[in-house]
């Protein structure tokens, strides 16, 4: 399996990185701290073409590899992981969803606002009563003639007060993960609304909230995949992004790693610089350790899914490894730093509050266990 970039991949993470510093950076402190949505760095995003990675060109998209999404989602998420995580939710579990399992007339309607960013994606499947056991969810979906009437809740939903189009999982057959079907939503629908708004330890200028269905009704041309067989769809998507999510905690460790650096060159103690004791050193180097580990099995993982290959194993290895490196690696950012790490004056702060998230959604650390060992126990 082949590492090397090509040219196009190149190009869109070294647009991203600049994306990242000019756009995401300066405000990500300020709208952490009150809970603002990122709609400016969301709006620069769209006319760069970032909304539009993976939708192909005859819809207006970019038509690039999950490598190249990869690549620039690890820098914005250097950056600013709120903005990470939005553009994340929108490439890889709204549009990418909706590229592969939709009919082609429900991609020409909704493929190309999504592209360009007039609308923005989201992806509604956890409930209140059914997060890791997604199947047991109760939000119903009836047939009505040629539409389907779809009453519940959905919590969890990453930009769903600010999303125009969703990915939405309902019930339409009889209990467990056979009863369940897919449906592109659109939240200017009557019978949609938005309801409470996540108070949140991290990630804090990506809303989170719950969306409430009251008798909404579904076009039956809306439906994703086959009927009842909706929770393949989810799986599928969720491979996607949990290599996502996996870049997200890819990019904190990068932040914590060059705070890191910075801070230890400059901080003295007894009459040096703290980066030349031994303790400091040795945190150093596993960051990075944990760095080079992380970009091989994201690599890895983006290129089987470009090849059409099985990757649900390596997603979720991907997914445990990052994950719970960023939440080692802003633990030790935070401790290099001392006092200062523990206050809001250094960005330090702000990285290990986000980390914590990655080892929860898109499947926590004991679900990506569980997908890896079932793997293992099948070859």
């Amino acid at each position: 399996m082949s590492f090397e970039l090509s040219d196009d991949e190149i190009a869109i993470r070294d647009l991203a990185r600049e994306f990242a510093r000019k756009e995401c950076a300066p405000g990500a402190a300020e709208r952490d701290k009150k809970e603002e949505f990122p709609a400016g760095p969301m709006a620069k995003a769209a006319e760069l073409g970032l909304t539009g990675l993976l939708i192909p060109e005859a819809y207006g998209g970019a038509g690039l590899t999950n490598m190249a999404l990869s690549l620039a989602l690890i820098e914005i998420n250097r950056e600013d992981a709120s903005v990470g995580v939005t553009l994340s939710v929108h490439n890889s579990l709204c549009a990418s969803c909706v590229n592969h399992w939709a009919n082609e007339e429900t991609k020409k309607k909704y493929l190309p606002k999504l592209a360009s960013g007039e609308w923005l994606g989201a992806y509604a499947l956890s409930e209140t009563g059914s997060g890791s056991d997604a199947g047991s969810l109760t939000c119903r979906a009836v047939e009505d003639g040629d539409h389907y009437v779809v009453t519940g809740s959905k919590a969890w939903i990453t930009s769903g007060d600010h999303a125009d189009v969703l990915v939405l999982f309902a019930r339409t057959g009889g209990g467990g993960n056979k009863g369940v079907s897919a449906f592109v939503v659109e939240s200017s629908w009557p019978g949609f609304t938005v309801g409470k708004k996540e108070p949140k330890m991290g990630i804090r200028s990506s809303s989170t909230v719950q969306v409430h269905l009251d008798g909404l009704r579904v076009p039956k041309a809306n439906l994703l995949g086959k009927l009842n067989e909706g929770f393949k769809v989810a799986l599928h998507t969720l491979d996607g992004g949990r290599i996502g999510i996996a870049c997200q905690a890819q990019g904190i460790m990068e932040a914590c790693l060059d705070a890191s650096l910075k801070y230890a060159k400059e901080r003295t103690q007894f009459d040096q610089p703290i980066a030349e004791f031994q303790p400091i050193q040795w945190k150093l180097a596993e960051m990075e350790t944990r760095i080079a580990a992380g970009r091989m099995l994201i690599y890895r993982a983006a290129r089987l899914k470009d090849a059409g290959e099985h990757h649900a194993k390596e997603a979720a290895t991907a997914k445990l490894f990052t994950s719970r490196g960023a939440n080692a690696s802003a633990r030790d950012a935070v401790q290099i730093h001392g006092g200062a790490g523990y206050c809001t004056d250094f960005p330090v702060e702000r990285y290990f509050r986000d980390a914590r998230i990655t080892e929860i959604y898109e499947g926590t650390t004991e679900i990506q266990k569980l997908v890896i060992a079932r793997h293992l126990l099948r070859e």
